[in-house]
């Protein structure tokens, strides 16, 4: 396309320059038409027209012939002179004064085609519709990311957080011993509740006789005396020999010197001094006892369970959902967190045999059952042990979330989760920021999450590698 002002436009189809229909209604104040008759001779319409720089005139001696015309283009045969341009007053002496205010809507058309063809290609050269490669380089390459970080070397843990509870432990129950002095015998004393009973106390008095707490693994099943032999005898002389008693050497035999000693704790204990121990006279714990509920009253006669005690020592249990079971096994290290949002340091010390409890439903038939529907809920009681009792501060009981270390990879590459950048079609990527400040899209292989942070292999990445952060 040329200049506006050097376009050179093709005449109109004949038919633009056909005469008005008979007896059409002329336009309000359109000039008179000339007589036919007075005409030159009309021009060949498939002839061109000139169109003139702004401001030319037409050599002299020729003369513009009027016709018909539409959109305001005014026709003439070759070497035509513009006398309006001539006479330069917008009208010759002869001449339409119309023929310069027609030229007028011709130059404003163009024009106006031309600005728009220009926004035109300015438009789709910026869109790539024209010029370019066409591969697409440009629309894919990625933009200067808002901030950046380094690929870090490092050690990521995931952690899995659950719902547990503070307290003393599992509660036992601490039973009058089936093989007593007889139906006659009246409990005396019992302690109170959140009382700590430590080896040699008394768990409770019948008739006034003190029956001590013993340290241990198995309970006074039969009664011991000189010639008895086995691991209940050295239970017997080892606690003994703690409470000061002395004149025996801790083994599985029961000898004279043990029952010399059996006979000064007797003694200390306000009993018959008879040497040999019943299983009626001491309790046997795994250690020091915090009383939880006394059931047994002073005054009663001795008979079935005179309380329930649980460990001195806090600890934290979770009731596993059986499915988590992988986590946990003994000395598997965990985070508790307390109300008050501080944390302590915890370790699996029991892990116990999942069991299956069932919500909704007994035999009577129901859609429940034993069809594996969701009133089945299999559990996994787990105990845990604080290594800082102080750390737990005055909560003696309370909800806690326990977080176990569930897996863990060591020296491994990372980056934050959002560093990661979709890729069409799958997978992840992250933008390397080179050191000019060009960036270049990386494919990863994403590994574990953990913390925020994942990990991370791809080509070319190394420790201190700068990635890109999206908002």
């Amino acid at each position: 396309m040329t200049a506006p002002d050097e376009i050179r436009e093709r005449a109109h189809d004949t038919d633009t320059d056909a005469p008005a229909a008979p007896g059409a209604p002329e336009a309000p104040g359109a000039p008179e038409a000339p007589d036919a008759s007075e005409a030159p001779d009309a021009p060949d319409p498939a002839r061109a027209l000139e169109l003139r720089k702004s401001g030319e005139v037409s050599p002299p001696g020729t003369t513009d012939v009027a016709t018909p015309e539409r959109n305001g283009l005014v026709r003439r045969d070759e070497g035509a002179v513009d006398d309006s341009a001539a006479d330069g007053d917008g009208g010759g002496p002869e001449g339409p004064p119309s023929h310069r205010r027609r030229r007028r809507p011709l130059r404003t058309a163009v024009i106006v085609a031309i600005a728009v063809a220009v926004v035109g290609g300015a438009g789709a050269a910026a869109t790539g519709v024209i010029g370019g490669d066409g591969d697409g380089s440009d629309a894919s390459a990625p933009d200067a990311p808002p901030r950046t970080t380094k690929v870090q070397r490092t050690t990521l843990t995931r952690t899995e957080t659950v719902n547990g509870s503070l307290g003393h432990g599992d509660t036992t129950a601490v039973a009058a011993p089936a093989g007593g002095r007889g139906g006659g015998d009246v409990v005396t004393w019992v302690p109170e509740d959140g009382d700590v009973l430590r080896r040699g106390d008394a768990v409770y008095r019948v008739a006034e006789r003190e029956v001590p707490l013993l340290y241990g693994a198995i309970p006074l099943y039969r009664t011991l005396d000189v010639g008895s032999e086995g691991e209940d005898v050295r239970l017997l002389e080892r606690n003994l020999a703690a409470l000061g008693y002395s004149g025996f050497t801790v083994d599985d035999e029961y000898t004279s010197g043990t029952a010399a000693a059996v006979r000064d704790w007797q003694e200390d204990l306000g009993r018959d001094e008879t040497g040999a121990v019943r299983p009626a006279d001491a309790v046997v714990a795994p250690g020091p006892r915090r009383v939880a509920d006394v059931r047994a009253v002073p005054g009663a006669p001795l008979g079935g369970t005179v309380l329930s005690w649980t460990g001195t020592e806090r600890a934290v249990t979770v009731d596993l959902d059986a499915s988590d079971e992988d986590l946990v096994r003994k000395g598997t290290k965990a985070t508790v967190t307390l109300p008050d949002d501080t944390t302590v340091r915890a370790e699996v010390t029991d892990v116990g045999t999942p069991t299956t409890s069932r919500d909704g439903g007994g035999s009577g038939g129901g859609s429940g059952g034993s069809d594996g529907s969701d009133d089945d809920k299999a559990t996994l009681p787990v105990e845990l042990k604080v290594a800082s009792q102080k750390g737990l501060g005055r909560y003696q009981a309370a909800s806690v979330e326990v977080s176990l270390k569930a897996e863990s990879r060591e020296n491994v590459l990372a980056v934050p989760v959002n560093a990661l950048v979709a890729r069409h079609g799958g997978g992840y990527a992250v933008d390397v920021v080179e050191p000019d400040g060009d960036v270049r899209r990386v494919p990863v292989e994403p590994g574990l999450f953990a913390d925020s942070m994942v990990e991370v292999s791809g080509k070319g990445l190394t420790a201190g590698t700068v990635v890109g952060v999206p908002k």
